[in-house]
């Protein structure tokens, strides 16, 4: 068994299956290039990021599925039915999580850079919680509820800035003074002000329930230790809330624990964190009903995978490109967006047999940096032959784009 197999990827005959079906009777059907999305390793990885919370605490967790890593409305409608939440970063975002099936009380919006718009559209739906990314957001919401109609308090949380983040690569650590390349931290109300925002909601005729933080995405094992520490500050300054007088409904810890993309990947110990929060929450005395955490890579990464067909494969000055019939900015761009992003690529038709060779496998945009993996060893692929670019179920087709006027593929889930 191979380390990427699982409920949903395995090898029969030397050829890739996703669930029941061969990804070659799937791309037959269905055309290429083809996102497949596995039902069994979605519930799978729900289950088990359950289990690993409801061993560490008696408090409800809450599981807010974050929609920003695939908004299909097949595995939205598959986690409302399993009792998730919804983590909604714009309006869009929130009027999908209501279509499919999630209730308002499920629903956590966390905009950044919010506009009176934004606000208009999320203040309309009646019962879910807006989480409240800047002191001077406040004003936004006060000019937004004056406007009316907004007839019953609205509920709110806080994001605040604990002062460390972690990511796999500085363009998603999201808390922080500065990314690790310089750049500003712009999520979060900074430590100081946490307890003047909390004042001024309430002062507004807004409910406060909750605190919030988000560190950055794609944690490993050697993440924990900074992770913890900021475990530690959520639950120091949840505890100078609740003495100033904020009851909090809930805690949540974001996201940022993700599933394993290559074979040497650590994976982070989820297991040590959910029981280290429990731990913290219980050990300082706090009267949160709920703690929540945000995972999307976590989901719903694993459980999806790109099919591509081989148009040919051409030699060049000693290189060996696998040409397929996709791009990687139409289909999964972020090996072209984040130098340290990884998928592991299969031949789905020929996987462990044969001649092997060192693929580079080229999509067909007009732009150099338009390849899935460079130099990739694998059984070398024939014309016709069909690929699988592994892990390309979260921030693919979400992050897809049309460039070169080329058609965003088509999503199945089986």
């Amino acid at each position: 068994m191979t380390w990427w197999e699982n409920e949903f990827l395995t090898v029969r005959g030397n050829r890739l299956y996703c669930g029941e079906a061969a990804a070659e009777d799937l791309a037959a059907a269905h055309g290429t290039p083809l996102y497949v999305y596995g039902k069994p390793r979605l519930l799978a990885n729900l289950e088990r990021l359950r289990s690993a919370f409801a061993a560490s605490t008696p408090l409800e967790t809450r599981i807010c599925y974050a929609m920003k890593a695939n908004a299909h409305s097949g595995i939205l409608g598959l986690f409302a039915a399993q009792g998730a939440w919804i983590d909604a970063v714009s309006p869009g975002e929130v009027e999908a999580a209501l279509a499919a099936g999630f209730p308002p009380a499920r629903i956590l919006y966390t905009g950044t850079s919010v506009s009176a718009e934004d606000l208009r559209r999320v203040f309309a739906v009646d019962g879910l919680t807006v989480n409240i990314d800047a002191l001077e957001q406040l004003e936004v919401m006060r000019e937004v509820a004056a406007g009316g109609p907004v007839r019953r308090p609205v509920r709110v949380s806080v994001r605040w800035n604990p002062g460390v983040g972690r990511g796999f690569n500085p363009r998603v650590i999201t808390a922080g003074k500065k990314s690790v390349d310089g750049t500003p931290i712009k999520f979060g109300v900074e430590e100081k002000k946490v307890l003047a925002t909390f004042d001024g909601a309430r002062a507004l005729g807004f409910e406060p329930v909750g605190l919030h933080q988000h560190l950055g995405s794609g944690w490993v094992r050697e993440d924990f230790p900074a992770v913890r520490t900021a475990v530690d500050r959520m639950v120091r300054q949840a505890a100078v809330l609740e003495r100033a007088g904020f009851p909090l409904e809930f805690l949540d810890f974001g996201g940022g624990f993700g599933p394993r993309y290559s074979r040497g990947q650590t994976l982070f110990p989820l297991g040590r964190y959910a029981a280290y929060i429990g731990r913290q929450v219980a050990a300082a005395g706090l009267r949160v009903k709920a703690l929540a955490v945000e995972p999307g890579k976590y989901l719903v990464g694993d459980a999806g995978v790109l099919l591509l067909r081989v148009v040919y494969v051409k030699e060049s000055y000693g290189n060996l490109f696998a040409c397929v019939d996709g791009g990687t900015y139409n289909t999964v761009p972020r090996p072209a967006i984040y130098l340290q992003a990884y998928h592991e690529i299969i031949n789905a038709s020929n996987v462990g047999r044969g001649r092997r060779a060192k693929m580079t496998v080229a999509g067909h945009l007009c732009e150099t940096g338009d390849v899935f993996g460079r130099e990739r060893t694998m059984p070398r692929p024939k014309p016709g032959d069909l690929l699988a670019v592994l892990s390309a179920g979260a921030y693919c087709r979400s992050m897809a784009s049309t460039f070169n006027l080329r058609e965003i593929p088509r999503e199945i889930l089986v």
